[in-house]
């Protein structure tokens, strides 16, 4: 008998994947389901090896379609929901924003009367630490304390999904967490994303488009580091609490191109990729910088990154040229 039957959501996608490998390999006493619409940004490549484990199962499923998900959660009795399936291309959410709205918002707010109604256990929410806004050089990161300043479509859908976990724990007595993660980066992430798109033109001998100057900052979180702080916040975090989770390890966008292209000239997967380097257009509402404060995750539930970026960047790239990306 399984003590848990855990819903994992975008569970094809780049975080969900790593978190579904890591949920059934290190918790065998828990049935692990995996939920996912299975758009472009999906890949079921990355967990079909999970097929042959006993407590795993699959779901093709849309959370934008409500009766198809009161009727999962009907039939199967999920106790808990770690909620990742989001709509999550900042530049995607600029040419279409209803599609973000729908998804971010109108399916969580489908996922939160499913669980209310069916399951007894905990839902935790998924989030950005995009929903804070603009920071300036010389701020300190945000603290979980801050308030919401979202700029993008994107992050505004993701603010709005926040507000609406909190509120319904607050109004039905659901028991919730939230963690506003900064950017990820490792094997599985789409092409579309900014450091795929610099290993890829690399790998192709294509131009690196790099936004304006390059000088925006973002503090850079391998997905596995991630993948263990979800975990620690959900079967340890206080309950209506939310965590921020950070690397600390802020670089411009220039600074990462050089960075993974000194590493691919090192590894000789060209012979100087710099010159690659070309930029262009700067976005629509493109932020300045991102960073938050994991203080509170680090000190009150004892996760640290584990780590470095330039060995996890290192195997990063090994993944991407190996698997013909």
């Amino acid at each position: 008998m399984f003590k848990k039957k855990i819903l994992i959501t975008g569970e094809s996608g780049f975080i969900g994947s790593h978190l579904v490998d890591y949920f059934c390999s290190k918790y065998s006493q828990y049935s692990i389901h995996g939920l996912d619409s299975l758009t472009y940004a999906s890949n079921r490549d990355y967990t079909k090896h999970l097929e042959n484990k006993s407590n795993y199962s699959f779901h093709h499923v849309d959370i934008c379609d409500r009766n198809s998900l009161m009727d999962l959660f009907a039939c199967n009795n999920f106790s808990d929901v770690i909620h990742l399936a989001a709509e999550s291309h900042v530049d995607n959410s600029i040419d279409n924003p209803l599609v973000f709205a729908q998804t971010n918002i109108i399916g969580t707010i489908n996922l939160l009367d499913a669980f209310r109604k069916y399951s007894n256990g905990k839902f935790h929410h998924v989030s950005t630490d995009e929903v804070y806004g603009d920071l300036n050089m010389n701020q300190l990161p945000f603290s979980e304390n801050h308030s919401y300043q979202p700029s993008s479509p994107y992050s505004a859908s993701k603010a709005a999904s926040d507000h609406f976990v909190r509120a319904y724990s607050r109004t039905y007595n659901i028991p919730i967490s939230i963690t506003n993660c900064s950017n990820n980066y490792g094997p599985h992430q789409h092409l579309e994303k900014f450091i795929p798109t610099i290993i890829s033109s690399i790998v192709e001998n294509k131009p690196i488009p790099i936004y304006g100057k390059g000088d925006n900052v973002r503090d850079w979180l391998f997905v596995k580091d991630h993948i263990a702080a979800i975990d620690v916040v959900f079967h340890n975090g206080v309950l209506g609490s939310t965590y921020n989770i950070g690397a600390n390890t802020e670089l411009s966008n220039l600074d990462v191109v050089k960075l993974i292209c000194d590493i691919c000239k090192r590894k000789k997967i060209h012979p100087n990729p710099l010159n690659l380097i070309s930029f262009v257009d700067d976005r629509l509402g493109h932020d300045k910088r991102y960073a938050v404060n994991a203080s509170k995750l680090k000190e009150t539930l004892g996760w640290t990154p584990k780590y470095n970026l330039i060995d996890a960047m290192s195997s990063t790239i090994d993944w991407y040229v190996a698997n013909n990306y």
